[in-house]
This record gives C-alpha cells, sequence and structure tokens, in this order.
C-alpha cells in the first residue's frame, strides 16, 4: 500500500472514531500531495511523498515553536500534536550514530577536506537521509566533521 492509499485508509479510520484533529491532518497531507502531483505533472512517487510529509512536519514544528516564543502554548501544542500525526507518515528517523556514520562516508565519496567542501558533501548525502533526518541537523554535524579533520 503506497502512502496515499494509506491516507485514505488512515482518514476512514479517523471519521469512525470521530478524531477531528487527525482527520483534518490527514485531510491536509492529502491535498498537500494533491497539490505537488498537479505541480509535477505526474504521479507521485513515494520519495515525491515522504518530501512533501517531512516538509508538512517541519512547518508543524516551527509554527510550535514561533507559538510558544508568542505565549501561546495552547496552539503549540495543537501544532505538536499535528506534528505528530505526520511524523507517522515518516520512514524511522536516523540515530546520532547512524548520522555520522552516514556523514563521514559521504565525506569519503566525496573528497571533502575542508568546510569549503560542505556543498559537495551534502550533494551526495541529502538523497541518502532524504525524510529520514532534518536537513539542519545533517548541516551542523557535516560541519562539525569537516572542522575536526
Amino acid at each position: 500500500m503506497n502512502l496515499a492509499q494509506r491516507i485514505e485508509t488512515e482518514m476512514k479510520s479517523a471519521m469512525k472514531a470521530k478524531d477531528s484533529l487527525r482527520l483534518s491532518v490527514l485531510r491536509m497531507l492529502k491535498s498537500e500531495l494533491k497539490y505537488k502531483q498537479i505541480d509535477l505533472g505526474r504521479d507521485l512517487t513515494e520519495e515525491d511523498a515522504i518530501a512533501v510529509f517531512s516538509t508538512a512536519a517541519k512547518k508543524r514544528l516551527e509554527a510550535s515553536e514561533e507559538y510558544k516564543k508568542a505565549g501561546r502554548d495552547d496552539l503549540s501544542r495543537q501544532e505538536l500534536a499535528e506534528h505528530e500525526v505526520v511524523r507517522e507518515f515518516l520512514p524511522q528517523q536516523l540515530s546520532d550514530g547512524e548520522l555520522n556514520e552516514l556523514v563521514a562516508q559521504a565525506i569519503v565519496e566525496s573528497g571533502a577536506s575542508s568546510i569549503k567542501d560542505l556543498g559537495l558533501v551534502m550533494k551526495v548525502l541529502m538523497p541518502r537521509v532524504r525524510g529520514r533526518a532534518d536537513g539542519k541537523a545533517v548541516n551542523t554535524a557535516v560541519k562539525a566533521k569537516l572542522t575536526i579533520d
């Protein structure tokens, strides 16, 4: 079952359970998938869907942080709850050890030797970690590894 079909199934379950939060998030994901499909002009691959879900999850976390800064804990909790629903559709996140191992491999493969080669490493690394690690965390790990070596 692909991710779009899984969303349909989950939507039906949420309707039956009268889980309005989950249902609204699933509808939003379905809508974003449809927009992406129209934008690309073709059927979505699993990687395309994961990219959409990653973006949605990141938006929820950023919104939650902003609401928290503004003193709106109720809205912050709402965004975090929505983030948890979106995360169910993302692959298992990489641990720090796994990420560092992939960073080391990418540095060797790209032949990077200094922080100036950050772009080369990121180009090799990002397709491998897409949806499984936050880009900001990946960038930080690569910078740390390049400045140590």
